[in-house]
């Protein structure tokens, strides 16, 4: 098969490492991809937010599956675009994407499918969402309602903080992603993420994972798109997981098929989780990033069968293999991030690295400028590894991380903490 995926971070090196290790794949395609991409795969230049540009280069290269990244796509309505070609896609529709690019959206949706989450207000001005928050008092959480790339979520500790972030919001902070509101109750318990793929009927679940958001060890700081990640995630065990499928993820589903907008691609299930019970924090419609990395590193070449049968309507006869193993990535950053960061600074040392089935250095923000590998992004590289133990795969993961020479980057050293 000819593959082409779409995108050019952490997540997609990820997983193009896995679809080139399944025999099936005769030649990838990755645009724009990395510099660590580019080692392994042919990098293409492509606006991946244009759905006939996709679909023509698709078409020109005689790609047999399209494989979309980001969410970013996936709103545009690129996977629309290659259906009407009938071009493969994995990924939904623009309409089905709106579980990710509409806060309120995916609340109303809740509450028709009558899946449990936080209580919630929407808001499209200002003074009245401040009035629901002293109304609600603190902690409270406050979300911009359309895409902010992993960042427009603010838990608000005090009433002045949430006041501060509803106004940074509708003055533009994130743009046309805070036009409008959503106003949650702060939900306690234990936080972790559930995948599963899904074909418009069937739905299959492929994976745990815990991803570590606030830029600082012990999770304090700023939130970020992710600091690091491990799988499997304890806390959603066997029978969490079943609860969730059936009071959370079917009903969903279900009512997205009702409405006429069956859902195709993975799910990515953010989950609270207190004395057993899952609530729902968030969808995804793509792969978390780094969630991603952990995934890929213990499901491998079985990837690429998986989201070609979900692609295809053939979820029922999918089955997924699990080893018995952990995986953890540890996600290595440009100095001021989630802050402003500089481009440009040369990594040294990723020459030598061990890279098999048990070690892996995904890049996420890299680019190759004479000759030498640099930081492109705040992201930049993802030490990922895993083992028969958690703490044998945490232990791996640093060595990666140790044998990198880049002063101007930094990483948490507690990848794993709440379940080691």
């Amino acid at each position: 098969m000819n593959i082409l995926i779409l995108g050019g971070g952490g997540r997609e090196h990820a997983l193009a490492w896995a679809v080139m290790q399944n025999p099936k794949c005769d030649k990838l395609i990755v645009a724009p991809g990395n510099a660590g991409i580019a080692q392994i795969a042919e990098c293409a230049s492509l606006d991946v937010e244009d759905g006939g540009a996709v679909a023509e280069f698709a078409g020109e290269n005689a790609i047999d599956l399209v494989i979309v990244g980001p969410e970013a796509p996936l709103a545009a309505g690129v996977a629309d675009r290659l259906r009407e070609a009938g071009v493969l896609v994995f990924g939904p529709s623009k309409e089905a994407a709106r579980l990710e690019a509409s806060k309120s959206f995916t609340k109303e949706i809740c509450d028709a499918a009558n899946a449990p989450t936080a209580g919630y207000g929407h808001f499209t001005d200002a003074a009245s969402a401040k009035a629901h928050v002293r109304a609600q008092g603190a902690p409270i959480v406050v979300k911009a309602d359309g895409l902010a790339a992993g960042k427009g979520v603010i838990i608000a500790e005090t009433v002045a903080q949430a006041e501060e972030a509803i106004d940074d919001m509708f003055g533009g902070a994130f743009g046309g992603a805070g036009a409008e509101v959503v106003i949650e109750e702060f939900m306690t318990g234990e936080e972790a993420s559930y995948f599963v793929l899904v074909d418009g009927t069937d739905v299959l679940p492929i994976g745990t994972a815990q991803d570590h958001k606030r830029v600082g060890e012990g999770d304090t700081g700023p939130n970020t798109g992710g600091m690091g990640a491990y799988s499997p995630a304890p806390v959603l065990s066997d029978e969490v997981a079943q609860k969730a499928l059936d009071e959370i993820v079917r009903p969903t589903m279900a009512e997205m098929a009702r409405r006429g907008t069956p859902y195709q691609g993975v799910l990515y299930v953010g989950l609270m989780i207190e004395n057993g019970q899952p609530r729902l924090v968030e969808y995804n419609v793509r792969f978390g990033d780094p969630e991603c990395q952990v995934l890929m590193m213990r499901l491998g070449g079985q990837v690429l069968d998986l989201l070609h049968a979900c692609a295809e309507g053939r979820l029922a006869e999918a089955k997924v293999t699990w080893a018995d193993d952990h995986a953890m990535t540890v996600v290595m950053a440009a100095e001021g991030y989630p802050g402003a960061y500089e481009k440009g600074t040369v990594i040294s040392g990723l020459e030598g690295l061990p890279e098999d089935s048990f070690t892996q250095m995904f890049h996420a923000g890299t680019a190759e400028k004479d000759g030498k590998i640099v930081a492109n992004g705040g992201r930049v590289l993802n030490a990922t590894a895993r083992g028969a133990t958690l703490a044998e795969a945490q232990a791996r993961a640093y060595a990666l991380v140790d044998a990198v020479d880049w002063p101007e980057g930094f990483c948490r050293r507690d990848i794993g903490w709440r379940a080691l």
